[in-house]
């Protein structure tokens, strides 16, 4: 499993490209594929994007190369679109008195369909990204419309998961899809306004935080002035629990909830529902360690963080040879083998999707002597893909779908017992259950997926 993208927005301020640099930075664990920054400098655009994290594709020359007072910057994990330069963003391109650069974090579930209309209308694609159709769609509409306007038309001819934010000459716009999917937050540093897809790139630019961009919302700010308008009435939200779950920082608050508190909360619902005898709680680190917190506090047993991480390994690690197996695995998360021998150990963490990782963890474990290995899942069980920038197995490959029942699944992981949090009480670890999207876990989409998808899904679940 792997995170999507994060998104950065500096308005008005004389370091807005040093600003949205350190958004970024921020927001690097939403994307480590690629980086880049644009920004807008008294009548033209500046931008340049690169392959890899954010210290490494910047460098200080490349800040003072982007000049101006107004930024957007992305960092990009692919889940639609390969993984190649061509496809970093934010996408730029020229139209007529307007110049645009784009930055997508979701997934349309109607690209493919869209993309191929467009291409019989005469429109030649650079990339394989959706941020891209968005950008036709826009374009498109701007002989007959305002520009606001062209980019509420091309709302509504997308389904799926979109938090955009839009530089157009010197304006910035930031919206979410109707069913507000992905998190995107508005805030203040002095006079200047800046959005960003999680509150924790606030806290590292000292910027207060204002408030959430509503589902369905679009903000427009030029000159000294911040205007909302309403392009699409939110039926039915659908944010992503995953975000609450995994994905985001923990010091970050999204959909106007404290991720901190809320996986403790998840981890006392775990504990309540699935208790076990043992000497002491064990996160994984790092997204586990907070639901084992809470799981530890409820059950009144001692949490032992004795699984020691190394944070220095990067993406440009060298692989292992195919005889030094699981190498990739222990590299990243070592034992503290005196805490292990004879002991009854619970692992705490947030999800199982494949279950290769913690299978090979469970089988080290046992080689140190643990007597017992049981394993708490603060979500429930994994059975659905994502469709909506979640980068999940297909169907046949998720863990919960090869084995049906946590029995099954306890004995393929080789552990003494499984238990996963219920999706009653993952609802109940959040203030507003109804707004979420559970779909992985209950295979209930709150956007329609269209005959294409749902048709490729069946056969993925045939095979």
């Amino acid at each position: 499993m792997k995170e999507y993208c994060g998104l950065i927005g500096i308005y008005d301020h004389e370091e807005a490209a040093r600003l949205a640099y350190f958004g970024l930075y921020a927001q690097q664990h939403r994307g480590q594929e690629s980086t880049g920054i644009t920004t807008w400098d008294n009548g033209h655009m500046c931008e340049y994007r690169g392959m890899g994290l954010v210290p490494d594709v910047f460098t200080e020359e490349h800040l003072r190369d982007l000049t101006g007072t107004i930024a957007i910057g992305h960092v990009r994990y692919s889940t639609t679109g390969s993984s190649a330069l061509r496809n970093a963003q934010p996408f730029m391109a020229s139209h007529g008195q307007y110049r645009i650069a784009i930055a997508h974090n979701g997934n349309l579930v109607n690209a493919e369909e869209l993309r191929e209309k467009l291409e019989l209308d005469g429109a030649i694609f650079q990339t394989t990204t959706d941020s891209e159709v968005f950008m036709h769609l826009i374009v498109r509409g701007l002989k007959e419309h305002s520009f606001e306007q062209s980019v509420e038309n091309a709302c509504r001819e997308v389904r799926g998961a979109y938090s955009l934010v839009i530089l157009v000459n010197d304006k910035l716009i930031a919206l979410r899809d109707p069913h507000g999917i992905r998190p995107l937050a508005l805030g203040r540093i002095g006079e200047s306004l800046v959005v960003a897809s999680e509150t924790c790139a606030f806290d590292l630019l000292e910027a207060e935080f204002l408030r959430i961009i509503e589902p369905g919302e679009m903000v427009i700010i030029q000159g000294k002035a911040a205007r909302s308008l309403r392009f699409a009435e939110s039926r039915r939200k659908g944010q992503c629990i995953f975000e609450l779950v995994y994905f985001a920082r923990p010091d970050s608050c999204v959909f106007n909830e404290n991720v901190y508190t809320c996986r403790k909360e998840m981890g006392r619902q775990l504990a309540a529902e699935a208790p076990v005898e043992a000497d002491f709680i064990m996160p994984f680190p790092d997204s586990g360690i907070y639901c084992a917190v809470g799981f530890a506090q409820a059950a009144g047993l001692p949490y032992e963080p004795c699984m020691i991480r190394n944070h220095y390994v990067g993406r440009t690690f060298i692989q292992p040879t195919q005889g030094m197996r699981d190498f990739s695995v222990r590299v990243k998360i070592n034992p503290v083998h005196e805490m292990i021998k004879g002991k009854r150990i619970v692992i705490v963490d947030d999800s199982i999707v494949r279950g290769t990782t913690i299978r090979t963890r469970v089988r080290e474990l046992r080689k140190l002597g643990a007597t017992e290995v049981h394993c708490r899942i603060s979500c429930p069980p994994v059975k659905h893909p994502c469709f909506y920038g979640v980068d999940f197995s297909t169907a046949s490959e998720l863990l919960a779908t090869k084995y049906p029942t946590v029995e099954e699944m306890a004995r393929y992981l080789e552990l003494d017992s499984l238990g996963f949090l219920s999706c009653e009480g993952l609802r109940r670890s959040v203030q507003k259950p109804d707004d979420y999207c559970m779909a992985c876990f209950n295979g209930d989409y709150c956007v329609p997926l269209g005959k294409r998808l749902s048709c490729a899904n069946c056969e993925r679940l045939k095979k």
